[in-house]
């Protein structure tokens, strides 16, 4: 039995992939498949609160994710304070982030004051490691 595998085969799409190859760019690369709501939650939780050391989603900060065919990402996103000095680190990290996502074209982070932010918004997760019951 040959067990050798033609060009068409390697380049198919149900050939695996190693990660690296699988990562697409931060330009709308679509190698890794259009961005998702789950991958873009995924890297998100890579941003953590430095006051709390819970990661924004977690905490409750992210309010919603809108993504356009074209790859291009919008987050509402709030802070535990209306005048939290972390702000602009937090925006700079999501986008930092979000850059990474196979997909992922263009992100507009845009922070909302409506509805304002409570420890119920929390995952369990988080009340529990900030001994919120």
């Amino acid at each position: 039995m040959d067990e050798s595998i033609t060009h068409e085969q390697a380049t198919s799409e149900d050939a695996p992939v190693s990660p690296e190859a699988d990562q697409g760019s931060a330009h709308g690369d679509s190698k890794g498949g259009p961005a998702t709501e789950q991958s873009v939650l995924e890297a998100l939780k890579h941003v953590v609160d430095p006051e709390l050391g819970i990661n924004i989603v977690d905490l409750g900060l992210v309010y919603d994710v809108d993504i356009t065919e074209s790859g291009a990402i919008h987050i509402e996103y709030t802070l535990t304070t209306m005048g939290c000095p972390i702000g602009p680190l937090i925006e700079q990290q999501m986008q930092s982030f979000l850059e990474g996502v196979p997909g992922v074209a263009s992100v507009e982070a845009e922070m909302v004051l409506r509805p304002p932010w409570t420890p119920e918004m929390m995952s369990e997760e988080a009340k529990a490691a900030l001994g919120y019951f």
